[in-house]
């Protein structure tokens, strides 16, 4: 008997790995439009995304070194965990150094096609050193960009349980929460003489906090004094801010309790919200989305708006 399970789980083992060989090589189009064409499931990715790296832990994938945060750190949602799988630190965002993409042979590279750490204008150099795939994240939430880089990697079913936990616990804490009534707005609040960027309800903050019951204020786009669309944000200027009537406020960059600086403010003093006493914070790693930062945002609603 012992023999032929030894037998049947060498069988199941060749048929696994059949599988997963008939899977490749398969072909990948890249955000730039050139279509990869990958020999095997890759195995050391290096990713020049501080905010795609993100997106990698979050589904297992085998990151080898990243490029940082432009002060030469990770973000601290996932930087204790990064630390844990070895992953080395590369460059500064925008601080690109192809010497040491060469030194840590990589077999995939990840790019960005926008943000700060976009390595975009540096593709053709990368791609002499290993097949080079560029992403957008600007107009994509983590759910998204986990699904496309599991297709790259061989990843799927990581990507997809991934994104099923997550669903599962935004119904959990969707029912445990008590939602006040209106509406609610989500800031970034810089003060005076400074852009005040407002999240649109398009926008992954936006969508995140409606699937957990909010009823998100959509800002005037004739506010948005950027350049760019003003899809998930809307670039506010500080006056237009006295304009929201949102009976609830989030602030992003911000503890839960730390919304002094935006209550104390006198031109924000009539707000509802302010008035109401509706003001919290989003979480101090609230502004760019990725799983590890959604899950903390979920985490601090549950905890401030429990039943």
């Amino acid at each position: 008997m012992a023999g032929m399970l030894r037998l049947s789980a060498g069988l199941l083992l060749l048929l696994c790995l059949s599988v997963q060989a008939a899977d490749w090589p398969r072909e990948v189009i890249s955000a730039d439009g050139v279509m990869l064409v990958l020999q095997q499931r890759p195995l050391r990715v290096l990713s020049t995304s501080v905010t795609l790296t993100g997106s990698l832990l979050a589904i297992d994938a085998p990151v080898i070194a990243s490029a940082t945060a432009n002060n030469g750190v990770y973000f601290d949602q996932w930087a204790a965990l990064a630390e844990q799988r070895g992953v080395e630190r590369l460059w500064p965002a925008g601080s690109i150094d192809l010497e040491a993409a060469y030194v840590h042979a990589p077999d995939l590279i990840v790019v960005s096609s926008e943000g700060a750490d976009s390595a975009l204008a540096q593709v053709a150099e990368l791609r002499n050193i290993a097949p080079t795939l560029v992403l957008s994240y600007g107009d994509r939430d983590w759910q998204e960009l986990a699904r496309q880089l599991g297709d790259a990697l061989g990843l799927e079913a990581q990507a997809e349980a991934r994104i099923r936990g997550f669903e599962r616990r935004l119904q959990q804490v969707r029912s445990s929460i008590v939602v006040p009534p209106g509406k609610a707005n989500i800031i970034s609040y810089n003060g005076a003489g400074m852009p005040n960027p407002i999240a649109t309800p398009r926008g992954a903050h936006g969508r995140l906090l409606a699937a957990l019951g909010f009823y998100i204020e959509a800002p005037e786009p004739a506010w948005h004094s950027g350049l760019d669309s003003p899809e998930a944000f809307v670039r506010s200027e500080y006056e237009y801010l006295t304009r929201l009537q949102a009976e609830t406020s989030f602030l992003l960059r911000q503890a839960p309790a730390d919304t002094s600086a935006f209550v104390g403010d006198p031109v924000l003093a009539n707000l509802p919200s302010v008035r109401a006493g509706q003001v919290h914070g989003l979480g101090r790693n609230s502004f760019r989305i990725d799983f590890f930062s959604a899950s903390e945002i979920v985490d601090g609603i549950e905890q401030g708006f429990a039943r």
